[in-house]
């Protein structure tokens, strides 16, 4: 069989797959290269403190810069509006938070907006039900700068809220049990203060991740080719194969 492979024919052949096989891998190559790049984390500073204002504004989505950012805003408290939300965990552990209606200043005078602010975790609901009471009690309505993470808002809960039972923290939602509107309207995200209200154990709000993550789909086209190329060597071995044994049939037919 390897006579009839170094025949002209099959020499030319065989330089035409490798050269397609060397295509097919070069593919692999720029799909790997997609894989990381596609998934690439962009890193940006979202531990200095800027004013909220600067990188969010009421009634709009939450943006890739302004999601996990540590912000400021200065504004007043609604006392009578902090309201349970459950099955939050905190550093694995399952509990309560404490949310309440932070009316954040605009700038330039512009009015008062809507913030939906986390002041602190309760593993129990009776702890987090007491200072809750106690917040309800001593909150004021005096201007206050507070500081804290803010995080893109969640997706409505649909379960058991007519009962009374939050687990998901949606600005939309929160609107529904404010007696107190802002006259231009709410943040899409909310905050969550670095300083925990008394009797609160601070929300754990770590660094977001900036791990460079691998898009799955580009490998996979990557083995792809890979294949392709084993594929274009195979295919001239079995042309090589079948004609050495299509001669080896006529020889014996002439014998």
């Amino acid at each position: 069989m390897w006579s009839v492979a170094r025949r002209p024919r099959w020499i030319a052949a065989l330089v035409f797959a490798l050269v397609v096989a060397a295509g097919f891998a070069a593919l692999s190559q720029w799909q790997l290269a997609r894989s990381v790049a596609t998934g690439t984390v962009i890193q940006r500073d979202t531990e200095t403190v800027v004013p909220l204002s600067s990188v969010a504004k009421p009634q709009s989505p939450v943006t890739d810069r302004a999601n996990a950012q540590l912000v400021s805003v200065t504004g007043a408290w609604v006392p009578g509006e902090n309201v349970l939300v459950s099955d939050r965990l905190n550093k694995g552990v399952a509990g309560y938070w404490v949310v309440g209606h932070f009316s954040a200043d605009l700038p330039g005078g512009a009015g008062t907006s809507g913030l939906v602010a986390a002041v602190g975790w309760s593993a129990t609901e009776k702890g987090a039900k007491s200072a809750l009471a106690a917040i309800d009690a001593t909150q004021a309505t005096s201007t206050v700068t507070i500081t804290g993470r803010y995080i893109a808002g969640e997706g409505p809960q649909d379960s058991n809220f007519e009962k009374g039972k939050l687990s998901t923290i949606s600005p939309g939602g929160m609107i529904n049990l404010w007696r107190h509107a802002d006259p231009a309207g709410v943040y899409g995200g909310y905050l969550v203060s670095a300083k925990p209200a008394g009797g609160l154990t601070a929300i754990y709000s770590p660094v977001p991740s900036s791990d460079v993550e691998v898009n799955l789909l580009n490998v996979f086209y990557a083995i792809e080719w890979v294949v392709f190329a084993g594929f274009a060597i195979f295919l001239w071995y079995r042309l090589v194969k079948d004609a050495w044994e299509r001669e080896q049939e006529e020889a014996s037919q002439v014998n």
